[in-house]
């Protein structure tokens, strides 16, 4: 027996493959079984089929057909699992398919695990017919999520983006049977949505005058904004219906309101006045929880939004709200006084249980990030736990529900591999395999708490994420790694088979037109050879091609193709890229080749190193602290140094060898706050969160310099790069054979 490989992403409950395959030449007929009931889901798939069939060769038939055409029968059946409506059973015969369910949305989920058996071209945008007769291997799945929230967010507010985009972004969830989109529609730095009672929201809280740049502190001087009328709105709600995609809605409360208090200070603590944010971060001015007025200004918002969006949940925020305006309120404290309220932090959560209690009261359910757990959670409210998994962990003891939405792991406005070669992120550290890896049900649950875990989210914040292009690259792949999470069996999820089914995903990524990430060919970022010989690269993806360079230049096009391992003679900078045949190409990953026979008499390659977990206020400080651990290494391999994810300081430091005296130009660039000290001069250093290259220049004589870099983690992205550049040398990294210590 032939036997296909059958590359399903996220990886089905049930698999079995049968002898046999079905072959499509003439045409396909698509039978409704069921009275029309499955009318858009017949059509979703015909649309589908269309990019590699001829729209006259798909025919449909609403009952009986004759058994002389290659049929794909969509039935509902009753009582197929009544516990879950999204399962679903696909049947591949000879001469038919059969997907089967018990509701409509379980007979969409068997499509699109139908068109992942068919040539990626299905996937298309338009007309792409195969070459080759379509082959489809025989097989039986039954299938069913393993949890009921599957959900992916998407910040509009940092950053705007058209209805367009937010259909296709619809577009991957259903692909990827994740069914709920989270919509954050306000915040600090923009009003996104429009309420008619309130037209000043979007009159005035929709524009700010400019935009901070990068992680700099200077500022574009261009205004910007955009919002989502309410005939849009529904437009958006109405498609993720059609994708049975649930569209839940966030309005930003106590905290990160800074855009609606721009419009009507009168609900602050100070009555302003207030302009939209320009840049990131957490603002001391919130709504003021002492007003009756406040609680007035809320619930109008929150009619007009649940008369917009039929979710069950309205999601309300709840964090990052400091509390420094409310201690010096006599609105709040006065009504502190009259409830009998011992802190801030029981006033808001008095805040958050009105907002609860109204919600209910119009058959909603209230849904917040884990602050919403400080000072007491409101009954049945549902907690997204983004500290980390505790927030979870504390909402299933008190007995309420909770989905898992980590920083560390779900956050996919993190890097996703090193951010000297990524394009800016907030910081966090979310590769795909530790996205993958994630397990969202603590093991110190109970069973009867785990029940509690309704299942994850994946966040999409767009502080840094500008366009749809950049957006789908900071999804994909990662998005494939979080439905396997949220829809595979915890016993079905393999690290090695999801990375060979990855395969076939990116061939239909790039079917989409997705502008997704492509992995970087592999080799190590530092080889040290005692003598000549050849280094080999890997590629971790089927499609496309390796080019690399050995002068330092980027590679592209035009650079050598990698085929046979590199003959290596000397110190060398390789870099190297990958190239699909569409013309995209991956990062560029630079390699340090080091002959280690040469260095100087008395002295090793490399710098030694001191590492703290700890930061401090200074790194003064560190002369004075006996450091975690000491050793040497021969670059900034900081991750393979470190003890802990974040929070923590290193201090390299040894000789820097100049060829030729002359003024240098040194290029420091770091995700936190670092140093570069040559011959006891500090001649660059960059604040926190200010991520990019700081300059400073030095004359230095030809030989050896005293060197010291020191550098703070806060946060876990662990940046750290250094360049420089002379009126003889052009600007570059600084090699690693450039450095030495004292044996």
């Amino acid at each position: 027996m032939k036997i296909t490989p059958i590359r399903i992403i996220p990886a089905p409950k049930n698999l079995k493959q049968l002898p046999g395959e079905l072959i499509i030449s003439e045409g396909v007929k698509i039978v409704d079984k069921s009275d029309r009931e499955l009318s858009k889901e017949s059509h979703y798939l015909a649309q589908k089929l269309s990019r590699i069939l001829p729209e006259e060769k798909i025919l449909f038939e609403e009952h009986k057909s004759p058994n002389n055409q290659k049929n794909i029968e969509l039935r509902l059946t009753n009582n197929f699992d009544e516990k879950n409506s999204e399962a679903y059973s696909l049947y591949v015969h000879e001469n038919k398919v059969l997907i089967k369910a018990g509701h409509p949305a379980g007979i969409f989920y068997g499509i699109q695990t139908f068109l992942q058996l068919l040539p990626a071209e299905v996937f298309s945008r338009q007309q792409n017919y195969p070459k080759e007769t379509i082959a489809i291997p025989c097989l039986k799945i039954e299938d069913k999520p393993r949890f009921q929230y599957r959900g992916m967010h998407l910040d509009v507010v940092r950053h705007f983006f058209p209805v367009s985009f937010v259909k296709r972004y619809i577009d991957y969830l259903a692909y990827h049977k994740l069914n709920t989109l989270h919509l954050h529609l306000t915040d600090d730095q923009g009003w996104r949505i429009e309420i008619k009672k309130y037209p000043k929201l979007t009159k005035i809280g929709s524009v700010r005058k400019e935009t901070i740049i990068g992680k700099t502190n200077q500022y574009d001087g261009k205004p910007y904004g955009g919002y989502y009328t309410q005939e849009e709105i529904r437009e958006i709600v109405t498609y993720a219906q059609e994708n049975h995609i649930t569209v839940i809605p966030e309005i930003e409360m106590p905290g990160h309101a800074v855009a609606a208090l721009a419009a009507y200070p009168q609900y602050s603590c100070t009555d302003g006045p207030f302009e939209v944010r320009t840049r990131w971060g957490i603002s001391q001015d919130i709504l003021c929880a002492g007003k009756d007025s406040t609680y007035i200004f809320i619930k109008n918002i929150l009619k007009e939004v649940m008369d917009l969006f039929p979710s069950k949940y309205i999601h309300i925020g709840g964090d990052e709200a400091p509390k420094d305006r409310w201690e010096n309120c006599p609105d709040c404290q006065q009504k502190m006084a009259e409830l009998g309220l011992e802190d801030e932090e029981e006033l808001q959560s008095h805040f958050i249980e009105e907002v609860g209690k109204f919600l209910n009261q119009h058959n909603r359910k209230l849904i917040g990030w884990d602050e919403i757990l400080e000072g007491g959670i409101p009954e049945g409210a549902t907690v997204m736990s983004w500290r980390g998994v505790q927030g979870g962990l504390r909402a299933a003891h008190q007995d309420h529900d909770a989905i898992m939405v980590p920083y560390s792991h779900l956050y996919f406005d993190g890097y996703q591999a090193d951010p000297a070669i990524e394009p800016l992120a907030i910081g966090y550290w979310a590769p795909l395999k530790k996205v993958y890896n994630f397990q969202p049900i603590p093991e110190q649950l109970d069973q009867n708490q785990k029940q509690h875990i309704l299942g994850v989210e994946a966040t999409l914040w767009t502080e840094y994420i500008s366009t749809p292009g950049y957006a789908e690259y900071m999804l994909m792949p990662r998005m494939s790694a979080l439905s396997e999470i949220a829809w595979s069996p915890k016993n079905n999820r393999d690290w090695y088979s999801f990375s060979d089914r990855l395969q076939k995903q990116y061939k239909r990524y790039m079917a989409m037109e997705a502008n997704f990430r492509i992995p970087t060919p592999q080799i190590d970022d530092m080889i040290v050879l005692d003598n000549a010989s050849t280094v080999e690269i890997e590629s971790s993806i089927d499609i496309g091609k390796i080019h690399y360079t050995l002068d330092g230049s980027k590679p592209s096009l035009g650079s050598p193709v990698y085929d046979d391992p590199i003959n290596i003679d000397d110190h060398t900078l390789l870099k190297a890229s990958t190239f699909l045949p569409n013309g995209r190409s991956s990062s560029v990953v630079n390699s340090k080749i080091m002959l280690n026979n040469n260095a100087p008499g008395g002295y090793s390659y490399g710098l030694e190193y001191k590492y703290y977990e700890d930061n401090f206020n200074s790194f003064k400080e560190l002369e004075n602290e006996i450091p975690r651990l000491t050793g040497s290494t021969y670059y900034f391999n900081i991750g393979d140094l470190k003890r802990r994810p974040d929070n923590f300081t290193f201090q390299f430091s040894g000789y820097l060898n100049i060829e030729k005296a002359g003024q240098y130009t040194f290029y420091l660039t770091s995700d936190d706050g670092s140093q570069l000290i040559i011959n006891e001069k500090i001649v660059a250093e960059t604040p926190v969160y200010i991520q990019q290259p700081i300059t400073g220049s030095i004359y230095l004589e030809k030989g050896q310099h005293p060197i010291t870099i020191n550098l703070e983690d806060i946060g876990g992205a662990e940046g750290l790069h250094l360049e420089y550049e002379s009126s003889d040398l052009p600007r570059q990294e600084i090699a690693p054979w450039n450095f030495v210590h004292k044996k």
